[in-house]
């Protein structure tokens, strides 16, 4: 099922929270929250578990407010650099810190860094060893990039409708455009037809849909 008029379908809007590796504008994650809020949406939050110990309260909000929390490694490597040991630890360390600061069990929703490793069978296993499954992406929004607002928001529509039921978009919890794009990324989602889920909602989680190391 695709595009407007095709009748209701499934979006599933996913915001990896984790450490940028560039400046950031602060207090991005808490804007994206408080957008999701007024709009009565949920979403899915990938938190890696370094960002999580340095942002606890911001992590217990993502729970609290109903997000699905998934896991996003520990120390954001990627993981085909790892042994399956340290792909284990790494993965369990992130769970503990989790947990802990926002209260919710991340198990089994994980995504790999980068992407790198999702097509990756000893990746994978290492990560069923853990408790995990991977959860990829059918639409990058390419917010990393420092793409302006209204081109975040017209790309992310165009993708999730061209996808259509059961689409999983790809955003993240520190580009200053991604809060600015949003109200108008759920909103024309819904007057398109759209439900937005959580992904433990949908039927189908996809896999990796990019390139390894296209995105953060």
């Amino acid at each position: 099922m695709s595009g407007v008029g095709a009748g209701p379908f499934r979006v599933a809007l996913t915001i990896d929270a984790e450490h940028a590796d560039r400046p950031t504008e602060p207090g991005v994650t808490a804007r994206l929250l408080d957008v999701l809020s007024d709009a009565g949406a949920l979403a899915t939050f990938f938190v890696q578990g370094r960002w999580a110990e340095a942002e606890p309260r911001v992590a217990r909000r993502i729970a609290e407010e109903g997000h699905l929390v998934g896991n996003h490694s520990h120390h954001h490597a990627r993981l085909t650099l790892l042994t399956s040991a340290g792909i284990r630890r790494d993965a369990l360390a992130a769970g503990r810190a989790i947990r802990e600061a926002t209260g919710a069990d991340p198990a089994p929703w994980y995504r790999c860094p980068f992407g790198a490793g999702a097509g990756s069978a000893r990746v994978v296993r290492a990560l069923a060893d853990a408790g995990y499954t991977d959860v990829g992406w059918t639409v990058d929004s390419r917010d990393w990039t420092g793409v302006a607002a209204p081109r975040l928001e017209d790309d992310v529509v165009r993708g999730a409708v061209a996808a259509g039921d059961g689409a999983v978009v790809l955003l993240h919890g520190w580009p200053a455009a991604t809060p600015l794009a949003l109200p108008g990324i759920v909103a024309r989602l819904r007057d398109a037809g759209a439900e937005l889920v959580r992904v433990d909602a949908l039927p189908v989680l996809p896999g990796r849909r990019v390139p390894e190391g296209g995105t953060p």
